[in-house]
């Protein structure tokens, strides 16, 4: 996939998460029942955990990569390192 089809699916995807977040946010206006607003509130986390992911594999095959060729590697590994820390906390 390219760089310009990959930024149009992420795109969509973001797309779609807003509007499930929308959805939740009238789910909450019409007093719907709370099980039912969390398990949607599971699927956009879920949903946007999958955004991150795909950027983050973008970062790794993409900027990782061209630093490694460019000798910047041990600060660039460094700098994913620290992302991962963040991401899964």
């Amino acid at each position: 996939m390219g760089k310009e089809e990959a930024k149009k699916n992420l795109i969509m995807r973001l797309k779609r998460i807003e509007g499930q977040i929308r959805g939740i946010q009238r789910m909450i206006e019409e007093d719907k029942y709370c099980i039912d607003i969390l398990v949607q509130v599971a699927a956009a986390r879920a949903a946007l955990d999958k955004v991150g992911l795909a950027i983050f594999e973008g970062h790794t095959r993409n900027c990782l990569v061209e630093a490694i060729k460019e000798e910047r590697g041990e600060e660039t590994i460094e700098e994913l390192m620290t992302l991962v820390m963040r991401f899964i906390k």
